[in-house]
């Protein structure tokens, strides 16, 4: 009876022993930590370490998400992507059956339907990635009511108030009706406070991935004026051995026009053995090469397309390489890569779609591609010297006089040329206005921002809904919901 008693107390204590709910052990912690670094197999192994020391652990099942999460932003693999999905359901299955007395238990649970939300809205599943949304906004909102002061509820809200106050209108009624509301400026705003109050704190571990997510923030969607300037600033605590530090930095450098900082990040990333294959990283570095015009940027260019297992940014990359041959002045080549424009790779990304676009108006103007590619990287005085060069009136085809026009006015634009943006976008809409091109209508969209700014607002109202007005031209979706937004703006002002 007695030895009964003892074997039932050991069992007992065992169980209680082995019921580590959510515990942030030291090889979770390091497994995050190389997740962040994208050395995701040693991670892996970390993971295995401790379901062999601790298999009751669930936060090693939110660690595994973030395996499988950043594997497909880096493989960009739809084939892994639809095989790794179905771990979706067995983690959140384990994890809701464990304690609800820890702010992991709906934090882990949201940021596992976050994760794959994303990932689906990547692949066009949109209506289940808006159901993942609203699971992931509830769980969140209910948690920050329940832990305040949680620091990582932030980061999740955080960044799904800021995508879905850009999304949109349609995108945000569907979604207000599920009871999911956000804003995209309340959203930066909790991201940019969580990142000020992360470090020496319980939660700093956090700090990289909230940075990351606060800099796709401030270049993609508030496109933030100082961006590049604070994402350094904020990028100083991550360790010089992340790839992920590169990827932010190299980034920000690309889109805000600092790009040689972009060339000098991506040439001096970390290349060691242990880090994921990423090849999205060949593909920007090629693209920044392109706008400094170094037509060696074809290297890195078919490097990507060697190392791509995905089908995103095919078609753009051999756009690209049809251009380098235009401005080699090999038109062979130029033909060979349109026609695998039209024939290889899919259509998820933007840009893969007006690559297909691009592909079908026929071959460019070299002096106008020279102008818009230094353009893309800030060398603003080059472009601009370009296009003085040129004569707009020699040009037989009409589409390159109106791009002629929309590069002079976005030239003026970024270099404080005001009189001079306000008159070439003008000409741009009178030239362009029915074409297919996006060029008119951007160019409306951008008028209407100077007039926003200078608080004319019935002009700045007029350029928006002249915009909005055209019809059948390239990027139509996004170029129309950005004059909707800036009508919103303007709207009781005038």
């Amino acid at each position: 009876m007695a030895l009964r008693f003892i074997v039932f107390i050991l069992l007992m204590l065992t169980g209680f022993i082995s019921k580590a709910s959510f515990e942030f052990s030291t090889n979770c912690k390091n497994a995050y930590y190389e997740v962040m670094n994208l050395r995701l197999d040693l991670a892996r192994q970390y993971i295995e370490k401790e379901r062999a020391l601790n298999p009751a652990n669930s936060m090693v099942y939110l660690i595994e998400n973030y395996i499988d999460y950043f594997y497909i932003l880096a493989s960009d693999n739809k084939i892994e992507f639809d095989k790794l999905k179905k771990n979706k359901s067995i983690r959140l299955s384990k994890i809701s059956a464990d304690s609800k007395d820890s702010p992991y238990y709906l934090f882990a649970q949201a940021e596992i339907n976050l994760q794959w939300s994303l990932l689906r809205g990547r692949y066009q599943e949109y209506v289940t990635s808006a159901l993942e949304i609203k699971r992931a906004y509830n769980m969140l909102q209910e948690n920050t009511e329940k832990y305040p002061e949680f620091l990582p509820n932030y980061k999740g809200l955080g960044m799904l108030n800021a995508v879905i106050g850009s999304l949109p209108s349609g995108a945000q009624k569907a979604l207000g009706t599920l009871g999911v509301r956000g804003g995209t400026e309340k959203g930066e705003r909790m991201l940019e406070e969580l990142v000020d109050n992360l470090p020496g704190s319980t939660y700093d571990i956090f700090y990289d991935e909230s940075v990351f997510y606060l800099s796709q923030v401030w270049v993609n969607i508030t496109k933030e004026k100082d961006a590049f300037d604070k994402i350094i600033t904020a990028t100083e605590r991550l360790d010089d051995t992340s790839l992920l530090k590169v990827y932010i930095r190299a980034y920000a450098a690309y889109k805000t026009g600092h790009n040689g900082a972009a060339i000098s990040y991506l040439m001096n990333r970390p290349t060691k053995s242990g880090y994921t294959d990423y090849p999205y990283l060949d593909y920007l570095l090629g693209m920044a090469k392109l706008n400094k015009l170094d037509l060696s940027a074809a290297v890195q260019l078919h490097d990507f397309l060697q190392s791509t297992r995905g089908a995103s940014l095919i078609k753009d990359t051999y756009l690209h390489l049809a251009y380098i041959a235009i401005l080699k002045g090999d038109e062979v080549k130029y033909n060979t890569f349109i026609t695998k424009v039209k024939k290889e790779g899919a259509s998820f990304d933007e840009k893969d779609k007006q690559a297909i676009n691009e592909a079908s108006e026929g071959e460019p103007n070299p002096a106008l591609l020279r102008a818009r590619f230094l353009f893309d990287g800030g060398y603003y005085d080059k472009a601009k010297e370009i296009l003085n060069n040129e004569n707009a009136n020699t040009y037989k085809e009409k589409r390159y006089k109106i791009e002629y026009c929309y590069r002079f006015g976005r030239v003026f634009h970024e270099t404080g040329g005001m009189a001079g943006a306000i008159k070439f976008y003008n000409y741009t809409i009178a030239f362009g206005e029915h074409s297919k091109y996006y060029y008119a209508a951007n160019a409306a969209v951008l008028l209407g921002d100077i007039y926003m700014r200078r608080k004319q607002y019935k002009q700045a109202a007029d350029s928006y809904n002249k915009a909005i007005n055209m019809k059948n031209h390239d990027y139509e979706s996004s170029i129309e919901n950005k004059a909707k937004e800036g009508l919103k703006r303007v709207e009781g002002r005038f």
